[in-house]
């Protein structure tokens, strides 16, 4: 009978023993795992300011447009010129074709 109650106070005390390793384990693990956690948030953090900073540049770049307001009228100029040549070579053309309707050919 003392053989029973010395092996279930073993098992017991083993028990014990392998619960406490176990939170010990657990617990460093947890640790690690927290200061993983903090260092990489730290990085995470730095790259979305990094991030939120350039979009700020990009905003603004887009949002001044005084530049391309300039293009756009070099360009109705331009486009007008053209027009008036257009219209130019069309009379041009049209006279050519009246020309050479009267003319006689062999």
């Amino acid at each position: 009978m003392d053989w029973a109650i010395y092996s279930a106070l073993f098992v017991g005390a083993a028990a014990v023993v392998g619960a406490a390793a176990f939170l010990v384990v657990r617990s460093l693990q947890a640790w690690r795992t927290l200061k993983r956690f903090r260092r990489h948030l730290g990085h995470s953090l730095g790259d979305l300011a990094a991030s939120a900073e350039h979009t700020g540049v990009v905003v603004d770049r887009v949002s001044d447009q005084q530049q391309l307001e300039a293009s756009l009228a070099r360009l109705r100029i331009g486009l007008a010129r053209f027009n008036v040549l257009r219209a130019s070579v069309d009379e041009v053309n049209r006279s050519l074709t009246r020309i050479t309707s009267v003319y006689p050919r062999k």
